[in-house]
């Protein structure tokens, strides 16, 4: 354990990038221990949602040890590599959660696969504008922009969220937690896309380091949503 930790605590520990990686990484494994060995204390039924938890973390856990090396090194754009591989893997898994936990109303895998193509797009367009063609980073973020607010719509007024009305109950209000999460939570990441790319934001955004951004809404956002899926598994498991 002792070889595990040493690496990470190389170098430059006491830079506020450095350090919230650091902390990242631990949170999230932390979080991952948490969801795998909880998993046994559940339905069937429910520890698919507490793996999907626990694989969130446990995803990020892994990106965060590799940027915390690629920042010490002063590799930035590796970072960024870095980072949109472990979101290409881990939002759409929080967008399954949404249909894992509506799933009692009649959700549709169709509900699954839109959400999934909508963050796809999103990602896909924010890594084009922030890594590859950053002449045009307003214009790529403002198409990753409109496909985060169609999902923000999906769930706060759309299907997703007359299912969990049609649920009620527990459900209801951890969706209503979750849509939180992506309305609030999630919105740190285009302030952290705006500081980190040209554009007319610069005298707003500019000033602000995009990865300490970045570390702080991954944290919050990923062990958050997993406390929420946790919190209604035993809520339901209780009902009984």
């Amino acid at each position: 354990m002792t070889n595990l930790i040493l690496p990470l605590l190389a170098g430059d520990v006491g830079s506020p990038v450095n350090f919230t990686f650091f902390i990242g990484c631990m949170a999230m494994m932390a979080a991952s221990a948490f969801f795998f060995l909880s998993m046994n204390s559940f339905d069937s039924k429910w520890r698919t949602s507490i793996l999907v938890s626990g694989l969130i973390t446990f995803i990020a856990a892994v990106h965060y040890w590799y940027m915390r090396d690629a920042s010490m090194a002063g590799e930035l754009t590796n970072v960024t590599a870095f980072r949109y591989v472990d979101w290409i893997l881990t939002v759409p898994l929080m967008c399954v959660e949404f249909y894992l936990i509506l799933k009692v109303a009649g959700a549709k895998k169709s509900l699954m696969w839109r959400m999934i193509f909508l963050s796809v797009v999103m990602l896909v367009t924010g890594y084009w504008g922030e890594a590859i063609d950053r002449d045009n980073a307003q214009v790529w973020g403002l198409i990753s922009g409109a496909a985060y607010f169609v999902i923000v719509y999906d769930i706060w007024l759309g299907s997703a969220k007359k299912l969990a009305v049609a649920a009620g109950g527990a459900t209801l209000s951890a969706h209503k937690m979750l849509c939180w999460f992506v309305l609030v939570g999630w919105a740190i990441y285009p302030i952290g896309y705006m500081a980190g790319t040209p554009g007319w934001y610069d005298s707003i955004f500019g000033g602000l380091d995009m990865n300490v951004i970045y570390n702080i809404g991954d944290a919050i956002n990923k062990i958050g949503f997993g406390l929420v899926v946790y919190g209604l598994a035993v809520a339901k498991q209780n009902e009984k």
